[in-house]
């Protein structure tokens, strides 16, 4: 099939607007869409100093790479980039190396931090001696390294590389639950947490990997081997085949959301400071704590 656009071979079928694209225009088009929401969300603002959720894998990696692409010659926006090691056996060695590659050749600064040097353990070794999920102890325990890091580093926004499936997966999961306070959460600032920002809300998953390979990035397509475990993805089969019979399914999840969004009022859970550890909790003793029985 020829783009829609030129006369070149395609190399994408957008089934959700009925559009085929050439390794140009899809570039342009995720680029375009990445550009809308950074300015309709005002996620990127004069003087920001950026820190990079960078685990190796193609959403983070890709992540990095259009946020260097638009912002490089803005002297007044600063980039770099945190890699969590959780200590998964035979997964982080293969992830990490991306990222300390990229990196390098973007000349962004990249801090490693690891599960072992923070907690005593790695994840591999909590899972051992702990009944909790692996997902469970694995999502507590990076969002808090990845929270105080970007602290200590002093930057003003946390950039995730979530893409519009995780997006709609989790806001369905929030439906699914009745979780409200949960929702108002992804709409709003938190006390004590550094503001997050998601650049690649808008980006279907298959087209985060496209566009990483089109641009050559180097990119794991490895899974976590506890990623079975959680119960998102059951919800990710739930959505993907529903996107297959109604193409459109996920960006109307994430439209419909923002809908509400707006009537959401802010969270009635009252932030406090953890009395062991200092950071962020709903209750005197964090999560974190709880989970590592400090």
């Amino acid at each position: 099939m020829k783009c829609q656009r030129c006369a070149k071979t395609a190399v994408i079928y957008q089934k959700y607007s009925n559009a085929h694209l050439c390794k140009t225009h899809f570039i342009e088009d995720v680029e375009r869409k990445i550009k809308r929401d950074i300015r309709k969300f005002k996620m990127v603002e004069r003087g920001d100093r950026i820190a990079v959720a960078l685990s190796g894998g193609k959403d983070s990696i890709a992540l990095l790479y259009v946020l260097h692409k638009i912002f490089w010659n803005r002297p007044d926006i600063e980039l770099s980039a945190i890699t969590i090691d959780e200590g998964v056996r035979g997964y982080r060695k293969k992830t990490i190396p991306y990222a300390v590659k990229l990196t390098k050749e973007l000349e962004i600064p990249l801090l490693i931090r690891s599960f072992e040097d923070e907690y005593g353990m790695t994840l591999d070794g909590l899972k051992e001696i702990k009944d909790t999920a692996a997902c469970t102890l694995c999502g507590v325990l990076r969002k808090n390294l990845l929270n105080k890091t970007a602290r200590e580093l002093g930057v003003s926004k946390l950039a995730l590389g979530h893409n519009l499936d995780d997006e709609a997966q989790t806001i369905l999961m929030n439906y699914l639950r009745g979780d409200v306070d949960r929702m108002t959460r992804m709409t709003g600032v938190i006390q004590g947490m550094v503001l997050r920002i998601k650049p690649l809300r808008s980006i279907p998953e298959k087209e985060v990997a496209l566009y990483g390979f089109l641009n050559d990035l180097p990119v794991s397509m490895d899974e976590c081997p506890y990623s079975g475990e959680a119960l998102r993805n059951e919800i990710r089969e739930m959505i993907n085949n529903y996107e297959v019979k109604h193409p459109g399914t996920k960006y109307s999840l994430l439209g419909g959301f923002e809908a509400i969004a707006k009537a959401l009022s802010a969270p009635d859970t009252e932030i406090m400071q953890c009395k062991k550890c200092g950071e962020p909790s709903s209750e005197s003793l964090c999560k974190t704590c709880r989970l590592l029985g400090r």
